[in-house]
């Protein structure tokens, strides 16, 4: 039987001591793009389990069936495995859509701390591109460094987005914009400034909704939008250690 997961696609899990890292990709994307930051916070000593969401790293025709309750769920599924093992102390990350799904997570489980990267608070959907819902199921990915598979060697990532998952992304940040409010978790929010395709306004609106009284905003430089992989993925790999670091420090006072 052909393998249904695209090669290098696939979840990680690499246990260590008693503070989970749960990672989440982003949209299109696979957890190949958080493997390094897992490995990195693997390094430090944490166990990081790095999720695959419903219909990625497959094909585009399964993302387009997917809802924005089965990418929620397969994140949730990843929290609900690590609790399950015993573990206590779980801090949530994400990158693009992935953040949006460790934010809405914070909002209602019992994490530790959350960490958005890269990720969007709104999106505007051109009319054209609604009419292409009803008759085009996929449509090319938009030029660009964060879409070029020659950007990022081995990168897996679909090279066209369905664009009916744009709408459940949509649904999906009005949930956000609901449950940013209710967060109370530290949390920590970083985004590139030469980010051409979510703007960095998006990670000031967050952080201006977060209800989070412990928060801190970190600006990227020389990057694009997936700054797990791009030039200055090892500034993002330090700032997510040493958050984990602060809180694993104050749960110890």
């Amino acid at each position: 039987m052909q393998r249904l997961v695209l090669s290098g696609g696939e979840p990680f899990f690499f246990p260590g001591n008693a503070t989970a890292c749960l990672l989440i990709h982003g949209f299109t994307a696979s957890p190949q793009e958080m493997r390094g930051l897992g490995q990195y916070l693997h390094a430090q000593g944490y166990t990081v389990l790095g999720v695959r969401l419903a219909g990625h790293a497959t094909t585009p025709g399964d993302m387009a069936h997917m809802r924005w309750e089965d990418w929620v769920a397969s994140a949730e599924d990843g929290w609900h495995l690590l609790r399950s093992a015993g573990f206590e102390r779980i801090v949530v990350g994400g990158l693009s859509m992935g953040g949006v799904i460790a934010l809405l997570l914070a909002s209602y489980l019992p994490a530790q701390g959350v960490v958005s990267m890269a990720a969007p608070y709104e999106i505007r959907v051109p009319w054209r591109e609604r009419f292409w819902a009803i008759f085009r199921p996929l449509v090319p990915k938009k030029p660009g460094k964060v879409f070029s598979p020659e950007g990022f060697v081995g990168r897996v990532a679909y090279p066209v987005i369905p664009v009916r998952s744009v709408f459940e992304l949509e649904i999906l940040l009005h949930e956000l914009h609901q449950a940013l409010p209710r967060i109370t978790v530290p949390a920590l929010v970083m985004h590139s400034v030469n980010d051409d395709f979510v703007l960095p306004s998006n990670a000031e609106a967050i952080f201006a909704a977060l209800g989070s009284p412990q928060k801190r905003l970190v600006w990227v430089e020389n990057s694009s939008h997936v700054i797990t992989l791009d030039a200055a993925r090892d500034q993002v790999y330090r700032e997510t250690a040493a958050f984990i670091a602060h809180l694993e420090n104050g749960a110890q006072e």
